[in-house]
């Protein structure tokens, strides 16, 4: 199943505009969410085929969010890809271990994403 359409979860404005303009000029139809609880009740609204996913936000945070989508039967199938600033390998391997798909380290690279998106597309 070819990926379409993707939400963005980032409380910052400037990384939510960066990484929709990547998707957008790339064919993507693309939401947004400013925090974690927004971005449940978005994906239960939107039924989004996957998901970009800041961890350092306000209230919960992505490794929390993750976990909750991955426990939830109805989004599990939902890929989620981490887009943080925290590079530590141990963030990562927290990261994949909450349920996320992928993890890219800000500033995002165009590419990759697009690589990895392609690669779950694929799966």
């Amino acid at each position: 199943m070819a990926i379409q359409n993707i939400l963005i979860v980032d409380d910052s404005p400037t990384e939510r505009y960066y990484l929709t303009d990547i998707l957008v000029k790339n064919g993507f139809t693309v939401t947004t969410a400013e925090n974690g609880e927004e971005a449940l009740a978005q994906i239960k609204a939107q039924k989004p085929q996957l998901i970009l996913m800041d961890v350092v936000m306000p209230g919960a945070n992505g490794f929390q969010v993750t976990r909750s989508i991955a426990r939830d039967p109805e989004l599990a199938n939902v890929p989620i890809i981490i887009c943080s600033s925290k590079n530590q390998e141990t963030d990562r391997i927290w990261g994949l271990r909450q349920g996320a798909r992928g993890y890219l380290v800000k500033p995002v690279d165009p590419q990759a994403l697009l690589d990895k998106i392609a690669t779950l597309g694929a799966a």
